[in-house]
């Protein structure tokens, strides 16, 4: 499934890969907290503008809640956009840019429990956020916004690899703000920074986001009924 991925010094499946220590020991998975909304609206405001994210909580349930647990906690208050992965195939641009803690321990909170994409039905669409992660169960605080449809993270349960099985956690998409995405994007690489297959994908001058808050989705205006037309008058009486 990821054979068509080895132009780049790492297979596609390790896309997502936190930036930070492989921790020694996978932690306990955090609890799913009280029910969300089916859909939770969070904006991150960044030094380049607004990302808008809807969080699809019906779906994806965990991954939302452990999203928004950071938003409500202001984790996200400071962090940066590091990472921005070009693909040098299929129509461009084409890849997906990443954010997140970092293993900073005054940031990150227990690993969640994996949700697969054969579980959710939510695809790797363009726009699509995505959990960062090492194996499957060790996913805290770093996500990924697609820049494309990137179907090689979806999970396939066909495949032979675990890890191909497992994909990666994609539990929302970017309402507004794609531009701001396509900005950070194409914000200079560095050809040093990184290591292993993450090297020559960090930025040189990493994004920061500002505040990442949740917002109310406007409400759909109701339609006014239609008046009914009124009955034809009757004509007068002939004769």
């Amino acid at each position: 499934m990821f054979s068509r991925f080895a132009l780049i010094a790492a297979p596609l499946l390790f896309a997502l890969t936190a930036a930070a220590p492989r921790p020694a020991a996978k932690a306990r998975p955090v609890p799913v907290e009280a029910p969300l909304p089916d859909v939770v609206r969070v904006a991150l405001a960044t030094e380049l503008g607004t990302i808008t994210i809807d969080l699809d909580a019906k779906h994806a349930p965990i991954s939302s809640a452990n999203f928004l647990r950071y938003v409500q906690q202001k984790r996200f208050d400071g962090i940066v956009f590091y990472r921005a992965m070009h693909l040098p195939w299929g129509d461009q641009p084409n890849g997906l840019i990443q954010a997140g803690t970092q293993g900073n321990p005054k940031r990150i909170l227990k690993p969640i429990a994996h949700e697969p994409t054969s579980a959710t039905g939510i695809l790797h669409k363009a726009g699509t956020i995505s959990m960062a992660r090492f194996a499957p169960g060790t996913a805290t605080g770093d996500f990924s916004i697609m820049v494309s449809d990137m179907p090689g993270l979806d999970a396939d349960p066909k495949a032979t690899d675990p890890e191909a099985v497992a994909g990666y956690a994609a539990f929302g998409h970017v309402v507004d703000g794609m531009d701001v995405v396509r900005k950070i994007y194409d914000a200079p690489l560095s050809a040093t920074l990184g290591e292993g297959f993450m090297k020559g994908q960090m930025i040189e001058k990493p994004v920061r986001v500002l505040t990442a808050r949740r917002i109310p989705i406007p409400a759909v205006p109701s339609l006014a009924p239609i008046p009914a037309e009124a009955p034809a008058a009757a004509p007068p009486p002939t004769g």
